[in-house]
């Protein structure tokens, strides 16, 4: 247990004494006390709102209340003074050795400090990428790639289990148009000159699978009827291109645990299965939607459709189903495919590109209505990459015919890099990717700086080594000072900082932290430059250097404790 969990139990134990001793009303709901360290590091360690949260509901005032629980607060071992803040806040002063302990159980946990038994094993499903299989990955799909297989390694780690998913929309007139584009490839690769028009896919990934098709088939399908080889050429098309799309997240270290067909939710029945489930529940009729606001489209007219009662459940406007010509609409599919998604889950959570926004309240209406409520949608709106070379846009790729693929930019500035840079802003935020600053060996750029800590901290481990010190002896951790404990202080917030960004499913919160991490030991090693004794490494003071190297191994940890939750690796060395 994590230092702020473990005060945060000690302050439960307090409330509970207050309860039996009827100070407290008893069953006060204290889901939103929390123990976190003061705006003001002058103030003190730790901070807690406890007397803030309940003073109103115990039928007191917050000062007062926290003038009971401040002496219960005092007497727990390790603190040092309670201070009464402000309108009710509780500061608590702990004594050194509490920071030291949180570096013994920074090394005794290892790699699993940080980790949280918070999601108590409730299962979500985070479906993320889902890109038509249309084209190879491009820096489009990369964002949200990166966002949601982010999210889903930092909500195992938290707890949950969790279900990576990719629903392949492989229905529809975009692999219709996919199918014919191959067909043209494959009379290519025949021998004949073609010119790919305008509507169809028109970029050269679709050459190799053209001409796999023409060594299978020679010129069988070259004259037939479309409807002889269009359902074989788009089946064969979609599996070679998920095959691509595969290895470009791949690219990435980006794994689906379950590929979902569109096509098969429809062959299953599904689409029928949730409207018939929606009309017994009286959430289904037969109307005409009002017309659009504003002035109208020429082609407009009040058409009766399938509709579902979407505003019974948040949206603005009830949503058609069914078109009148019978076939379904893409809202109807998705609701389905979401209705399968909830049978194995607690918990759905998208990863969308920001121009589906206006899609997400009728896409969680419907998952209300079919879940009763029971399997909440969380949908995560991911904006664009603008992609740029020293400012400037970059061109596009010939190989795409219209954009610059992922593997192109893996290749040129690898995975981690990638990877980091997509988590340092919200994912609702717009982003820069420039090819130059993300690979900039500077102070502004926290993909840099977060490696270069760890690459510091693994070469002083060598450095001590080869100054014949005993690395592995003990380290009397007593001589770290203030100055040394505070950056403990930091470090000992991982494990909140995680749960924190578990609970609001923002992956970003990890590299935030994590830049602020590696900027503070950045500047304790750099007091080293103006004063020699205040170095990591002091030849002559083995006691000393082995408590900063200890310190800077805690430190180390916790870098890749959240890399690793980030999908990045901790550099070894830099050059």
């Amino acid at each position: 247990m994590s230092l702020y969990a473990r005060f945060a139990a000690a302050i439960d134990t307090v409330l509970d004494m207050l309860e039996a001793e009827g100070a407290l009303p008893a069953g006060l709901n204290r889901a939103n006390i929390a123990v976190e360290p003061p705006r003001d590091a002058t103030h003190g360690d730790l901070a807690t709102n406890a007397a803030m949260v309940l003073a109103k509901p115990a039928g007191t005032n917050p000062r007062a209340l926290a003038a009971l629980i401040q002496p219960k607060l005092a007497a727990l071992p390790g603190v040092t003074a309670v201070e009464i803040a402000g309108p009710g806040f509780l500061n608590l002063r702990l004594d050194p050795e509490q920071w030291r302990d949180e570096m013994r159980a920074i090394f005794a946990a290892g790699a699993d400090y940080g980790r949280s038994r918070q999601g108590a094993g409730v299962r979500v499903n985070v479906e993320y990428v889902s890109a038509n299989p249309t084209g190879p990955m491009h820096m489009g799909h990369c964002r949200g790639a990166v966002v949601g297989d982010a999210l889903a390694s930092l909500l195992e780690y938290a707890g949950h289990a969790v279900t990576r998913e990719y629903y392949v929309n492989d229905a529809g007139s975009q692999v219709e148009t996919l199918g014919r584009s191959a067909h043209l490839r494959y009379r290519e690769a025949l021998g004949e000159t073609v010119t790919i028009p305008e509507g169809l896919y028109p970029g050269d990934y679709l050459k190799p699978i053209g001409a796999l098709l023409a060594a299978e088939y020679g010129n069988r399908y070259v004259g037939a009827a479309e409807a002889e080889w269009l359902p074989l050429f788009r089946a064969r098309t979609v599996a070679a291109m998920m095959d691509m799309i595969r290895a470009d997240l791949a690219l990435l270290g980006i794994v689906h645990d379950i590929f979902s067909s569109e096509a098969q939710v429809q062959a299953d029945g599904r689409v029928v299965a949730a409207i018939d489930k929606l009309r017994a529940d009286g959430l289904i009729y037969e109307g005409v939607l009002e017309a659009p606001k504003g002035e109208l489209p020429d082609d407009w007219e009040p058409v009766e459709m399938t509709l579902f009662r979407a505003t019974q459940f948040g949206d603005d406007s009830d949503r058609p189903v069914r078109k009148a010509d019978g076939a379904y609409t893409y809202f109807g599919n998705d609701m389905a495919y979401h209705a399968q998604k909830a049978e194995t889950a607690d918990l759905l959570v998208d990863i969308w590109g920001a121009d589906h926004a206006g899609t997400v309240r009728r896409v969680q209406a419907a998952v209300r209505a079919l879940t009763g409520g029971a399997v909440p949608l969380d949908v995560k709106l991911v904006q664009m990459v603008r992609l740029l070379r020293d400012g400037e846009p970059v061109k596009m790729s010939k190989r795409s015919g219209s954009f610059v693929t992922l593997a192109d930019v893996v290749e040129e500035v690898g995975k981690d890099v990638v990877r980091f840079t997509m988590l340092t802003r919200r994912a609702d935020a717009q982003m820069d990717f420039d090819f130059a600053k993300v690979v900039e060996a500077s102070k502004d750029n926290p993909v840099f700086y977060v490696q270069y800590a760890h690459a510091r901290i693994r070469s002083l481990g060598r450095k001590a080594v080869e100054a014949g010190i005993d690395v592995s002896a003990p380290a009397d951790l007593g001589r770290l000072d203030a100055e040394e404990l505070a950056l403990v202080r930091l470090a000992a917030q991982f494990p909140r900082i995680v749960e924190a960004a578990a609970a609001t499913r923002e992956p970003h919160r990890i590299a935030f932290y994590l830049s602020d991490l590696a900027g503070a030991f950045h500047a304790l090693w750099n007091r080293g430059n103006d004063d020699p004794e205040r170095r990591f490494l002091l030849i002559n003071d083995t006691e000393t250097t082995l408590a900063r190297l200890s310190l800077a191994n805690a430190i180390g940890q916790i870098v890749r404790n959240g890399l690793a939750v980030m999908g990045v690796a901790a550099a070894e060395e830099m050059h």
